[in-house]
């Protein structure tokens, strides 16, 4: 197998954003937990429900790479939460808890050399680890391009 080395360094990189992407962290620090239930006029979600489809999505990313017997959640409605506003302050803490620990148990994924990037997982459809990366990272990009635009809409 060849070096990938640096294939796998551009996605951690891709994961954690930073260049064309937004960072996580840097979007959820100090967001006013208090107007996360907010769906701004236009907007057809709140920052609740877009941290929890990330988490969710991110999450059955995670275990569909590494477990042929997961089941994703029924589309769409098993990906978004069934409130538009988290109980309190604790729920949205965990999260983003939850959110760094299934990130940072991918990125092990990524960093493991013996898992090939490209060669398709026995179940699925063809996808592969290089895949689901990719797939995380744009997925997470476009909903924190949005979360960006409610927290200034809803911030008032």
């Amino acid at each position: 197998m060849p070096d990938e080395s640096a294939l796998r360094k551009q996605l951690l990189e891709m994961l954690h954003g930073g260049h064309a992407h937004l960072k996580f962290d840097d979007v959820v620090k100090g967001f006013p937990v208090d107007r996360a239930g907010i769906r701004p006029p236009g907007a057809p979600h709140s920052a609740w429900e877009l941290l929890e489809h990330m988490r969710i999505a991110q999450n059955d990313i995670v275990r569909f790479s590494q477990e042929e017997d997961h089941v994703s959640p029924e589309w769409p409605s098993g990906y978004w939460p069934s409130s538009p506003a988290p109980e309190n302050e604790k729920k949205w803490e965990e999260s983003i808890g939850a959110f760094r620990r299934d990130w940072a148990e991918f990125e092990r994924l990524l960093e493991d050399s013996s898992q090939d990037l490209h060669k398709p997982f026995p179940w699925g459809d063809g996808q592969t680890l290089l895949r689901e990366a990719l797939l995380i990272a744009d997925h997470n990009a476009y909903h924190l391009g949005q979360l960006v635009l409610v927290r200034r809409l809803v911030k008032g």
